[in-house]
């Protein structure tokens, strides 16, 4: 056989392989979203919140005002990503979203959700994001101050050449939300997926989606998938997250060295991974000594050590900008000038709450853990609404006859950002970038 007909082989099995993945989200559109919900709730996560965005990518500046703000989610599935930024632009009334998949059928749900909430801010295309830099020159589109790609880049053949195509469409000063499996947190995933291909044969999707049901309830208690209790798309019911997880034809899961290597392969850097705390190794330890030798590791090593030692992380959540950017990313050094902003969470209740009591309680990699949050945590939780700067907020501590200065009050207020930023509950919006 020559070398020419092997490149030929290799390419059909390429296309097969493709056309598999196309086939199945034609038929599964994932996750299973019903557009009528839309009345009742936004969906909401990470990446691509807007609070995350300004934080992780813009150093804690807002956009708001910026009319020419222009986010693409590449891959967007049913619109989950696409739809929860829109609505979050739409109500500051400024910038658009681009949707982009290659499946009709997840695209058609999407759009029905738009529809529903009256969105006119974010436009559909159907399309690979491998073919990005030819989409962009055909329709003349300017490049994205963001991109949102959550889970599409471990279903590529290459995912390097998927993260190749995003940056090639990204602006200079703009970045990127992604999200990639997490090897450590799918065990039995994959013996599972080998198990039922043994059984399946030639069987058509859905015959091939009953015999995969009946051999997971037929597992024995000692099979990883069974022990692996971070792992729910098969138990919730619907067929879309059972075939995404079990019946894939096409993913491959990654640890944090593999994360960056990834990325750096197109010249970015991690601003950070979601939650933060969560890749902190003093989140699973109780050990002084252990914990001192961990905080003495590379940032990239603690991540890393955090994840062996978590082993519940099925997903890894990060943003990323490009190397040569260097005012974006995650914001360095907190001024007096800088917004502190609550992610989702009301600061009426939060304040009532820690008046209760000064412990949160939270669930990091798998692991339950109680944080205590300073003395007068409160009060200055309180002030938190998204508008007041941090001098502003001593001001009125200090006119409510709270007698400390600003030295105390800084001090105060970074103890607090300590425990609630890990959390992926405080981050911090400054000055209009328009």
């Amino acid at each position: 056989m020559t070398a020419a007909s092997n490149d030929a082989d290799d390419a059909d099995v390429g296309d097969d392989a493709n056309n598999a993945v196309l086939a199945q989200y034609e038929a599964y559109p994932y996750p299973a979203r019903d557009p009528g919900d839309e009345a009742e709730r936004l969906i909401t996560g990470s990446p691509s919140h807007l609070l995350e965005i300004e934080h992780f990518i813009f150093a804690g500046c807002r956009i708001a005002g910026s009319s020419g703000f222009r986010a693409l989610v590449a891959g967007g599935g049913t619109g989950d990503g696409a739809i929860m930024l829109a609505q979050q632009l739409a109500d500051r009334k400024y910038g658009t979203v681009t949707y982009l998949d290659m499946s009709s059928a997840s695209l058609a749900v999407a759009r029905e959700r738009a529809s529903a909430r009256g969105l006119e801010n974010v436009t559909f295309h159907q399309g690979s994001l491998l073919d990005l830099p030819q989409i962009c020159a055909d329709q003349g589109w300017a490049s994205f101050d963001y991109i949102d790609c959550c889970g599409v880049l471990h279903h590529l053949a290459e995912p390097k050449d998927g993260l190749a195509a995003l940056t090639a469409v990204l602006s200079e000063r703009g970045g990127l939300g992604l999200m990639l499996y997490g090897e450590l947190g799918r065990t039995g995933v994959y013996p599972a997926q080998r198990a039922i291909a043994r059984l399946r044969g030639d069987d058509p999707a859905h015959e091939s989606l009953g015999l995969a049901r009946r051999l997971v309830a037929a597992m024995p208690s000692g099979n990883w998938l069974r022990r692996n209790e971070y792992l729910a798309d098969h138990l919730a019911g619907d067929d879309a997250g059972f075939h995404d997880l079990l019946l894939h034809s096409r993913d491959r899961a990654y640890l944090v060295g593999q994360v960056a290597n990834l990325v750096d392969s197109a010249d970015l850097r991690i601003c950070g991974f979601l939650p933060a705390g969560a890749y902190d190794p003093a989140h699973y330890l109780n050990d002084p000594e252990l914990i001192r030798r961990a905080g003495a590791l590379r940032p990239l090593e603690r991540w890393a050590l955090a994840e062996e030692l978590s082993g519940a992380m099925k997903t890894h959540v990060f943003y990323a900008v490009r190397n040569s950017n260097e005012m974006g990313g995650i914001l360095q050094q907190q001024t007096p000038n800088m917004v502190p902003v609550l992610r989702e969470m009301a600061a009426d209740r939060l304040a009532a709450s820690l008046s209760q009591s000064p412990w949160l309680t939270a669930t990091l990699g798998g692991v339950e853990r109680q944080f205590e949050l300073p003395e007068g945590a409160a009060d200055i939780v309180a002030l938190i609404d998204g508008r007041l700067t941090l001098r502003q907020i001593h001001g009125r501590l200090r006119a409510s006859g709270k007698k400390f200065n600003w030295d105390q009050f800084a001090e105060d207020f970074s103890a607090l950002y300590n425990v609630l930023h890990p959390l992926n509950l405080l981050l911090f919006a400054g000055a209009d970038l328009s």
